[in-house]
């Protein structure tokens, strides 16, 4: 159901008349305006106040809002699967950004923050993966080997995040991700292979940041199943990609 419903999507695209997902102008799902509001401008480093503890550092491409949140959510909520390559393109200059690439480091290793299994099945896909896969394709067109690493899962149900505070954010997120079975083991493997415990090739993304709390639980739980450490996690080996923050994440850092 879920395959036939993917490419039912797909079709639509190609035969119903197409507007751009941010102003709404027609014959063009992305227009160029709003395509450069995703990447016309450098990766920016974010910060959320307050700052979740064991928040790594963090790049966003752009604002979350206007024609970026339409596009994002045209994304992710109304099935437009085409728009996964410029938000992909979008991410991969954040991921850029947050390795501080020197090309014979390693690969990047991409790590998607996991969608609910529930919200999965009633969208039919899984957008934060989609756009991982799409900025790797990016990364290697470039030449920097990149691969995205589904490592993570829910490990219990968690509370619709919607109208809830920071703090609130904290403790409903707290020790909710885990790594999948055998996940450990390949994550500690890519990490000694490479030497990246020190060279800090592990990149956690997701589509939005917010309070920042998903992202700090996510590197808590790689962190902790790569046996390396809580401290060691953010400051040595995870560094964290998306393709948009809130404006105010973006205002503290601004000169």
């Amino acid at each position: 159901m879920r395959n036939a419903w993917r490419a039912w999507q797909e079709l639509s695209g190609l035969l119903l008349p197409v507007a751009c997902a941010g102003c709404g102008r027609p014959r063009t799902e992305l227009c160029t305006a709003c395509g450069a509001a995703l990447h016309g401008a450098p990766a920016r480093l974010v910060r959320p106040s307050p700052r979740p503890p064991g928040l790594p550092a963090v790049y966003a491409a752009a604002p979350y809002e206007n024609a970026v949140r339409a596009v994002l959510l045209a994304h992710k909520e109304r099935g437009a699967l085409g728009l996964a390559g410029a938000l992909g393109r979008a991410l991969a200059g954040c991921v850029r950004a947050g390795a501080g690439w020197p090309g014979d480091a390693g690969p990047l290793l991409l790590v998607p923050v996991p969608s609910a299994r529930s919200s999965t099945a009633a969208r039919g896909h899984d957008p934060v993966r989609r756009i991982a896969a799409a900025a790797a394709r990016d990364l290697r067109r470039t030449g920097l080997p990149a691969q995205v690493l589904p490592l993570l899962r829910q490990r219990r149900a968690v509370a619709d995040q919607s109208g809830l505070g920071a703090r609130q954010r904290r403790a409903n997120l707290a020790g909710a991700l885990e790594l999948t079975a055998g996940g450990g083991r390949l994550l500690r493997h890519a990490l000694l292979r490479h030497g990246l415990l020190r060279l800090g090739r592990v990149i956690l993304v997701d589509d939005l940041l917010t309070t920042g709390s998903t992202l700090a639980e996510a590197a808590r739980a790689v962190g902790e199943a790569g046996g390396v450490g809580r401290e060691s996690s953010v400051h040595g080996v995870c560094r964290a990609a998306v393709v948009a923050a809130s404006p105010t994440a973006f205002e503290i850092n601004r000169n």
